[in-house]
């Protein structure tokens, strides 16, 4: 692991280790010199290839032939911000650090920077972090209507860092936070950073889009029902570890009862439901657009159906509001009923009326008339009856 070059009288020695720290002597007749070699090494768990949310550790030692020094430590990230370790446990010649929980974005070349004042020491070590993971938030949340199209996507990040190791994943869906999961879709990436995915068998409708960057996971809801809403995780699985990030789907609806224009003088109810994860201030609020005060309706906070009860026609608004932020918006456009309709309506009311009443009078007429040939029928049966009596009497004379 050593050369000597004996025209510049220079050592040179690969792969240093621990080992090789102490003082080295060059003599040239009677003329010697002394070269004290100080040898750091430093070293990051998982060979430096992590999944998002996890805690690198690193561990710096030192050895010298002279006393060790106490060092003071700085850690530089990809971006070259400062970043404060933790110190587990620190002797002379060892320093544990725990960085903190790593994101997609770290992955780069870090520095470690060593100092000590005497001896002098200013010694710049770098290692290479990858991360692995989403570059999406770790939850986030998406709002959509009843029968609209959705497109939900986690973009991952191993073209982008070299991630060049293979790794697997799946995409799971529940409704409920206690619900029992359903798995949509399973993938995996081989080492030459190739995307395969299997769509799994389900009950929930949904296409996995062809056109899409290959490094995305992607699903298409082509047509949003209430059910659809809940929790939508993307895991990845790398030797037995894991990261995942999350979208929670919340659907509202609107509709109005009955369905129609609206008459004068009558009234309506329209009622807005939402079904989802939803934060616990959020609430629900119907207003009349370019309305009043009086055409506005809040409900309680968490409540997830809202039902008011309309007599003016116009635009009316349903919205979401979840800190102070309104997340999504429906509108119900009510018609009011033209004026020929109005009339045909009364119309239509006084002629049923006059109907029924015809039809009442109709019916007791009828029955006075049968009860009348009723009778008639009967008076002449016995009328009948009375003459056969008589002439069988006179016969028999």
């Amino acid at each position: 692991r050593a050369e000597i070059k004996m025209a510049s009288k220079q050592l040179r020695v690969w792969k240093l280790k621990l080992s090789d720290a102490g003082i080295y002597t060059c003599q040239y007749g009677s003329h010697k010199v002394h070269t004290s070699l100080h040898v750091f090494k430093l070293t990051i768990s998982l060979d430096g290839y992590f999944l998002q949310n996890e805690v690198p550790e690193l561990i710096l030692m030192q050895n010298s032939s002279n006393p060790v020094p106490d060092l003071s430590i700085a850690l530089f990230n990809s971006n070259n911000n400062r970043v404060t370790p933790e110190l587990q446990n620190k002797t002379l010649q060892k320093y544990i650090l725990n960085l903190k929980k790593l994101e997609a974005m770290d992955s780069g070349t870090w520095v470690c920077q060593v100092h000590s004042d005497s001896p002098l020491i200013n010694q710049n070590i770098s290692f290479d972090v990858k991360v692995l993971g989403f570059q999406n938030p770790d939850s986030e949340r998406k709002y959509a209507a009843v029968d609209s199209t959705v497109i939900l996507s986690w973009r991952l990040n191993f073209q982008k860092i070299k991630w060049m190791k293979g790794f697997t994943g799946q995409l799971n869906w529940k409704q409920q936070e206690s619900a029992n999961a359903h798995e949509l879709l399973d993938f995996n990436v081989t080492a030459q950073g190739q995307l395969h995915e299997t769509k799994k068998s389900s009950n929930l409708l949904f296409e996995i889009p062809e056109r899409k960057p290959g490094n995305t996971i992607e699903v298409m809801l082509p047509k949003v029902h209430f059910n659809h809403s809940g929790q939508y995780q993307c895991q990845l699985a790398y030797q037995g570890r894991h990261a995942q990030s999350k979208i929670e789907l919340v659907v509202m609806k609107v509709s109005a009862n009955p369905v129609g224009p609206l008459s004068r003088g009558a009234n309506m109810m329209l009622t807005c439901q939402v079904f989802g994860p939803l934060r616990p201030n959020a609430y629900l609020r119907w207003e009349r657009v370019n309305g009043t005060q009086m055409d506005t309706k809040n409900s309680k906070q968490h409540e997830v159906k809202l039902e008011v009860n309309i007599s003016a026609a116009g635009l009316w608004s349903c919205h979401l509001i979840e800190d102070n932020d309104r997340k999504i918006s429906l509108h119900y456009h009510v018609e009011e009923a033209s004026v020929w309709i109005n009339y045909v309506i009364i119309g239509a009311s006084v002629g049923g009326s006059v109907l029924v009443f015809a039809l009442a009078c109709l019916c007791i007429i009828s029955g006075i008339s049968w009860q009348r040939r009723r009778q008639r029928a009967k008076r002449m049966a016995q009328a009948r009856q009375y003459l056969l009596e008589n002439k069988t009497c006179q016969c028999q004379q």
